[in-house]
């Protein structure tokens, strides 16, 4: 939904406290949005929304022609707009759009929709603007963007590419402008971003609440006062706004004097070059920041500073090559880079001449003297009876961010003893073997889940299979049977031309077949008979590629422990594979085998699961030897436990982990008792030869 314009106003962004990389990456996408947004990555109830919509308050207003739905531009309207041809008229000016796309939008109301019936029938174009006309010269704000559907996100990729969106329906086609600033906010703990979608946000920015009492007094204190009176509140700090919306609009008109001089250029790209980013994008956003963050300054050259400080906030997303890399940059590195190819090429040394910017000295390099650090910031602890922008010594920069690191096997040697005030028998966490590609398990029959890259589905993407009457709003036409419900009734309804006479009752939709993503429910057998002959490794290691697995098929997926007496939920569903594995890498092993509590703790999360999204179906994967030995009569348990699953059609696949020369074959009687499959790890390896291809075969309720 667009963001209205109501009499309440929007928190002060100069009352955020803190998040400095925050502010600065949203400040300079307001002084050249060709950085291309950005995307904010942090803990839930960080503000990440608060500062966001705040920055649409500081943008200049914009002027449209009058009357446009699409917000051309007077002196360069779009010459293909829909609305067009535009005539010498009244101009409006409005503030700069703040559009919100819900998480759960439809294609229609993304791109917006067209009047299929009255295009058949009349042959007109009646179409009504979705978000992304109306976020065109705006800002387009995706809260939780990581759990935006698939089919959205690649109408998002294209429109951000090309500049423009497209709407078709069955050849009939509609073209506008969508040229906008896109914020994304998301949790990493919910899941990972696309990597495609990842590139198209020019900055990254990663926030966390403040550990100082102080500051968190400040934070609680301004938002009291905000929600006791928003208008007085906005009032005590609209100095400060007016201040900030012109030093963004000096800035604006610095842009362009900017200098990006050879040696600073050099620097960018020997710098994407030591950190092995994919394609050319972040070398041009490193450009683009640098020389936002000198105008930023109040100065016409970029230095070593700002190359720096663009490389902390455009490369840790670029470099990421699966979900387990940790993020960030290393500084160290970076330093050094920089000094390598910045000696003696006058970026940044006591020799280089100085700034020529509106206050024409290195100490009052901006406005509000921001000095030759990189750029400045506007004061976030000081109260508005504080000077307005006071000048800053250095630029705060992203440190190094902490992620789950793929674990490697050599990285942590099996220990001989328990760790302190561990159980009797426990072991410590064994590091994992290298991951490794795996075959596709799959939920038997044809389910009506999300997007994803697993299962056959009903989806709104994928090859037609059918058509049927439309359910609700009108989807993906079926042009043939629309024609073909049509078509008997042309003389009764007294067609005399050459147009089809239409009714909404003829149109059909197109049934299509995709596939679905499932919820990957990992139960994993962390006893001592899996601790033997240092098994474990391994273990750890094809859970860890099936993680990977369901990462890219666009999988939740949910992690149950069982040893000792007992079943643990060590990770509720979830769309964060960066958990599991941190999840997976800290398991210690030990103690008996309680595979019944481990099977019963299953069914009941899957069964909490199927009420929270019924059309997710689930798969269960089984990590175990086989071997039931917790609680009285395990075995018996454990069948018993089995059956409930396989009574309920849940699909399943048992891995299993049993090795040495004299096997017993209990994880092949665990996946009868589940109706389901098993596999040993070596025919779980997508190259290996002995690997059949398998598809879990479910309970015939499934289907």
């Amino acid at each position: 939904m667009t963001t209205a314009h109501n009499t309440t106003p929007q928190y002060p962004f100069t009352a955020v406290v803190g998040m400095d990389d925050l502010r600065l990456a949203l400040l300079l996408n307001a002084v050249s949005p060709a950085v291309g947004g950005v995307l904010v990555r942090g803990e839930k109830g960080t503000a990440k929304s608060t500062a966001v919509r705040a920055l649409s308050a500081l943008m200049p207003a914009v002027d449209v022609v009058g009357g446009c739905r699409f917000a051309c531009a007077p002196d360069a309207p779009d010459p293909g707009c829909p609305d067009g041809p535009h005539e010498t008229g009244a101009v409006e000016e409005r503030p700069t759009r703040m559009v919100e796309l819900p998480v759960g939008a439809s294609e229609d109301r993304l791109v917006g929709a067209l009047d299929i019936e009255r295009a058949l029938s009349e042959g007109v174009k009646a179409f009504e603007p979705g978000l992304l006309a109306d976020a065109h010269r705006g800002i387009l704000y995706v809260d939780e963007v990581n759990l935006l559907h698939d089919h959205l996100v690649d109408l998002l990729l294209d429109a951000a590419a090309m500049g423009a969106s497209y709407v078709e329906r069955e050849g009939v086609s509609v073209r506008h402008a969508a040229r906008f600033l896109l914020v994304g906010t998301m949790n990493p703990e919910e899941g990972e971003l696309r990597p495609q979608l990842l590139d198209r946000f020019g900055l990254t920015v990663e926030v966390a609440a403040s550990r100082e009492p102080d500051e968190r007094v400040t934070v609680v204190r301004r938002r009291l006062a905000y929600d006791a009176d928003p208008a007085g509140f906005a009032a005590d700090w609209a100095a400060e706004e007016d201040a900030l919306r012109g030093r963004i609009a000096a800035a604006r008109e610095l842009l362009p004097r900017v200098t990006l001089g050879d040696a600073a250029l050099r620097q960018i790209a020997a710098t994407c070059a030591a950190f092995e980013v994919d394609g050319m994008r972040a070398d041009i956003v490193m450009a683009r920041t640098a020389t936002a963050l000198a105008a930023w300054a109040g100065r016409t050259d970029v230095l070593e500073e700002d190359v720096r400080q663009a490389a902390l906030l455009a490369l840790p997303h670029r470099r990421r090559r699966n979900p387990f890399d940790a993020p960030g940059l290393d500084e160290d590195k970076l330093d050094r880079t920089l000094e390598e190819f910045g000696a003696d090429e006058g970026t940044g040394g006591d020799d280089d001449p100085e700034p020529d910017g509106p206050d024409g000295g290195p100490d009052g390099g901006g406005p509000d003297g921001g000095g030759p650090e990189g750029g400045g910031q506007p004061p976030q602890d000081g109260g508005p009876e504080e000077a307005p922008l006071p000048p800053e010594a250095e630029l705060p920069h992203q440190q190094e961010r902490e992620a789950p690191q793929t674990p490697q096997a050599s990285e942590k040697p099996e220990p001989e003893s328990a760790p302190q005030g561990g159980a009797a028998g426990e072991k410590a966490a064994v590091g994992a073997t290298e991951p490794f590609r795996t075959r596709r398990l799959d939920v038997p029959g044809l389910g009506e889940g999300a997007d994803g890259r697993r299962s056959r589905a009903r989806t709104a993407h994928g090859r037609t299979t059918g058509a049927r009457r439309p359910q609700g709003a009108l989807g993906k036409l079926h042009l043939a049977a629309t024609v073909q419900a049509a078509a008997p009734h042309q003389r009764s309804r007294g067609r005399s031309g050459r147009g089809l006479v239409v009714r909404r009752d003829d149109l059909r939709e197109a049934v299509r077949e995709g596939r679905e993503g499932n919820l990957v429910l990992f139960v994993v057998d962390a006893s001592g008979s899996m601790a033997a002959r240092k098994r474990m490794s391994a273990v750890k290691g094809a859970v860890l590629s099936l993680l990977l697995d369901a990462y890219q098929r666009r999988d939740k997926i949910g992690l149950i422990t069982f040893r000792g007496t007992g079943a643990e939920l060590a990770l509720p569903p979830t769309s964060s594979v960066e958990a599991g594995a941190a999840r997976l890498e800290q398991l210690p092993t030990g103690g008996r085998t309680p595979l019944s509590e481990g099977l019963l703790r299953a069914h009941e999360v899957l069964r909490v699961e199927r009420m929270r999204d019924a059309s997710r179906r689930p798969l269960l994967v089984v990590v175990t030897d086989g071997r039931a030995t917790g609680g009285p009569e395990p075995v018996v348990r454990a069948a018993r436990a089995a059956r409930l699953l396989a009574g309920e059609g849940t699909a399943s696949v048992v891995v299993d982990c049993e090795a040495g020369p004299v096997r017993l074959g209990l994880a092949g009687e665990l996946a009868r008792e589940l109706q389901g499959t098993a596999i040993t790890l070596d025919e779980l390896r997508a190259d290996s030869v002995s690997a059949l291809v398998r598809t879990v075969q479910g309970n015939r309720k499934a289907a």
